[in-house]
């Protein structure tokens, strides 16, 4: 017996935004989202897009996709994009800026990681279903409807209400194509974060694996984060982000600084060695700060545990050596929860 065959449907999303038009539009991807309240309801994402008055395609430059809100909690990224929308002027955009500010938007709305209403982590969520819970038609729609418009992709994210970076960090894939590979490494030094850490093969569910899907550069950010917004991060962040845009040729005139913020300092994360968890519930102490070098073996915390008060506390050990770029924030921890993640130089064959 032979199974018909399906074709792919639509998405439900409507778009305000006519990705075509010249100018700077603002608006909103209207999900279907129909409940108790509000039969034929939608939920607004909103989005804008900022093209070349030159034509009405794309001009003669690049598209790029700036997006932030992927996981709620995270905030520097949403006023990074807040701003991009409110002052650039599209007689200084050569292609088309599409800006998502909020791109799950019933996660930031509520600002938590993942969506209140179906715990869907949109960057967990790729390449995402049509016909899925409100996260995963996100993710489809920026698989299927964003990502093959546009040249570059950058993801702003941070450490959010449950881990902390060291400043700012950008993360990319490096390319097998030693071309394209020194495309990936001149946008990381254009961005100018503090630390660039070049990584072999992204998360199959995650957005830099869409974008490589798409045959888009893709670059993500970690800003701070603890659930707060720092201002020198921001303001560097916000450097980085306008002198790339300049160095991608999409954005030119007063906007683009003369230089990026930082000098890039490339690293390295390896999953096996460089992620620290907790085998313990209890009370995190920790025993080093963001941006200490650590040895491995060396104690990284106290796991304590205040209802057995006679028992010592469990200490937890690095794995490997390297630099603590991240560190949990709450102290109440349970066991599977990362306290620590560590990078390390790039080998010279990355670079």
């Amino acid at each position: 017996m032979s199974v018909a065959h399906v074709p792919p449907i639509a998405s439900p999303i409507h778009s305000e935004i006519d990705f075509e038009r010249p100018g700077k539009q603002v608006g909103h991807l209207r999900l279907p989202h129909s409940v108790h309240r509000s039969a034929y309801g939608w939920l607004p994402i909103p989005i804008a897009s900022i093209a070349s008055t030159a034509s009405t395609g794309r001009g003669d430059g690049p598209a790029v996709l700036v997006m932030a809100g992927n996981h709620g909690d995270e905030y520097e990224g949403q006023i990074l994009v807040s701003r991009l929308i409110r002052e650039v002027a599209a007689e200084h955009v050569r292609g088309r800026l599409i800006l998502l500010p909020m791109a799950n938007y019933p996660a930031a709305q509520a600002g938590l990681r993942t969506s209140p209403l179906d715990g869907g982590n949109l960057n967990r969520s790729f390449p995402g279903d049509p016909r899925g819970t409100p996260t995963q038609v996100i993710a489809d729609y920026i698989e299927r409807s964003l990502l093959p418009r546009v040249d570059v992709v950058i993801d702003l994210h941070s450490g959010g209400s449950s881990l902390q970076y060291h400043g700012a960090t950008l993360f990319a894939q490096a390319d097998p194509d030693p071309v394209r590979h020194r495309r990936v490494l001149d946008a990381v030094a254009a961005f100018g974060l503090p630390h660039g850490v070049i990584n072999e093969s992204p998360n199959p569910v995650g957005l830099l694996a869409a974008a490589r899907r798409n045959g888009v550069l893709g670059l993500l950010t970690e800003l701070g984060g603890a659930g707060t917004v720092d201002t020198a991060v921001l303001d560097s962040a916000w450097q980085g982000t306008l002198h790339l845009l300049g160095h991608l040729g999409v954005l030119e005139g007063p906007l683009v600084p003369p230089g990026p913020p930082h000098d890039t300092r490339l690293l390295r994360v390896d999953r096996g060695r460089h992620y620290v968890y907790a085998y313990d519930d209890g009370v995190f102490e920790p025993l080093v700060q963001l941006g200490e070098r650590v040895e491995a073996g060396q104690p990284a915390a106290r796991l304590h545990t205040p209802e057995r008060p006679e028992r010592e506390p469990v200490t937890v050990h690095f794995p490997a050596g390297g630099l603590v770029i991240c560190k949990r924030v709450p102290a109440l921890t349970q066991r599977g929860d990362c306290l620590y993640q560590l990078a390390d130089g790039l080998p010279s064959t990355y670079s």
